[in-house]
């Protein structure tokens, strides 16, 4: 089908754009767009996910002055720099921390993209061994961005990456 919008329907519009959503740039080599195009998209997801969870938060111990039975998660205060004592240093700190997780989210998803591709162009196929290689090292990768990270803390993001990337990969293949 032609490229003319007038003709092409909605269908059309949209399988386009599943087949060309990993072209969101094009530095030169199809790993680079692979990484570029993977770190952007999870940055922006995990700057959603970060903002609104503290927004979820304010709105709940904003709530519990109320009488009704919302139960407020103890909350690990991902954003320290949110002391509400004025609106501007507030507003740093959501910036500052919606950044770093934004950063990570990124981190994580270029590399296992990359990882992935790198696997499949070397072994020449891609089945649930590379996934779970690439999970390991990205989750070991993950852990070592937090604030202390220890020896079984990377362990244990290791296998969980292992292990996530892979029951992904075999469940794409059965759905």
């Amino acid at each position: 089908m032609g490229h003319n919008l007038e003709t092409r329907s909605f269908s059309d519009e949209v399988r386009s754009y599943n087949n060309n959503a990993g072209n969101m740039f094009d530095l030169g080599h199809p790993l680079l767009n692979r990484i570029a195009g993977s770190f952007v998209t999870a940055a922006g997801i995990g700057a959603v996910q970060a903002v609104s969870r503290e927004a979820c938060f304010t709105a709940l111990e904003n709530a519990s002055g109320d009488r009704t039975d919302v139960t407020i998660p103890k909350k690990n205060n991902h954003f320290r720099g949110l002391t509400g004592e004025t609106n501007r240093s507030s507003i740093e700190g959501l910036v500052k921390t919606t950044g770093k997780e934004s950063i990570q989210w990124g981190v994580a998803a270029g590399m296992y993209s990359g990882l992935t591709y790198g696997l499949k162009e070397v072994r020449g196929v891609h089945d649930w061994r590379n996934s779970a290689v690439a999970g390991a090292i990205t989750g070991a990768a993950v852990a070592l961005t937090s604030d202390n990270p220890s020896q079984d803390q990377i362990v244990q993001f290791a296998i969980t990456g292992a292990a996530v990337s892979t029951a992904a990969n075999i469940l794409t293949g059965i759905f």
